[in-house]
């Protein structure tokens, strides 16, 4: 496995499709590393426009507009839209006649990352596996946000330098990368539904105080607002958790944990911070009250 935290290529125009908040803070980190960034939000609602907006890029008025000037594009979608936005892209591509190298980036299980580069080979797009691995990137962090990436022409993707991302390129072929996601977000996103579900249980027994003391002795991050802020996204790590359920059925273990898992985060989905956002997390919550589903749900 070789690393990189940055490249050597500058002002190249790369289109992000589309512009939710991973996508926006990936074009971001772009703009600072000198690229053209190329982003659109037709057709989307207006928070998206304010996302952009926000974020100082302007908007290109269309899928084809940032597919056909675009060097490479990034798919950056919830894990249950992945493949109608590869289509897009692939039906944008075909429209304008441009061939962008395209960056598969959601979080999706190896045999959906092949189902994507099988459907848009006709459309003559080279694919990309690329894996978040980590929170929304920001040019001035600390820490950069690893982006795991395998498959031919990683090279090119590796060399985009890019302030806030580390990208990660590993030996081998296609799907490499997004299974090395599914591995380290079943740990993680599963740590955070159990955290959910332990925080629940304890208050019903009265025992709130006493287990989380107790756990912070393990994981001192573990608290309210931190299993508050996973249901937050809940929505969107459903689906998750169906990838992770297929990876892990494909290395020959049983899908039902993960099938579980996505149980869990669909009820947290329906829970009083299933329904917010991540920013509307005091730092001070004590009460997991608001994490419990509607009793319709269950």
């Amino acid at each position: 496995m070789t690393s990189a935290s940055g490249g050597t290529t500058d002002g190249v125009t790369v289109g992000v499709v589309a512009p939710g908040a991973m996508g926006v803070a990936l074009g971001r980190c772009l703009v600072a590393g000198g690229h053209r960034v190329l982003m659109t939000a037709a057709g989307r609602s207006p928070v998206t426009a304010r996302r952009l907006a926000d974020a100082g890029i302007a908007d290109a008025g269309s899928v084809d507009a940032v597919v056909g000037s675009s060097a490479v594009v990034i798919g950056v979608v919830p894990p249950a839209t992945a493949r109608a936005a590869a289509d897009e892209i692939a039906a944008s591509a075909r429209r304008t006649g441009s061939c962008p190298l395209f960056v598969e980036a959601n979080a999706v299980a190896p045999s959906t990352v092949a189902e994507i580069a099988e459907a848009v080979a006709d459309a003559g797009l080279d694919v990309v596996d690329a894996a978040i691995s980590g929170p929304p990137p920001r040019p001035e962090a600390e820490q950069p946000t690893r982006i795991f990436l395998s498959g031919p022409r990683v090279e090119e993707v590796a060399a985009l330098g890019v302030p806030g991302v580390r990208w990660v390129a590993i030996d081998g072929g296609l799907g490499v990368a997004s299974a090395a996601k599914m591995c380290t977000a079943s740990v993680r996103k599963g740590h955070q539904a159990l955290l959910a579900h332990a925080l629940l249980t304890a208050e019903h027994h009265g025992v709130l105080d006493t287990v989380l003391e107790d756990l912070r002795l393990d994981f001192p991050h573990d608290d309210v607002p931190h299993a508050a802020a996973a249901a937050t996204k809940a929505w969107r790590f459903v689906d998750e958790m169906t990838e992770i359920a297929a990876t892990q059925a494909a290395a020959g273990l049983t899908p039902d944990l993960f099938a579980a898992m996505a149980t869990v985060y669909r009820h947290l989905a329906t829970s009083e911070w299933g329904a917010r956002r991540p920013g509307d997390v005091p730092a001070d919550l004590t009460s997991p009250a608001g994490l419990r589903p509607r009793p319709d749900a269950l």
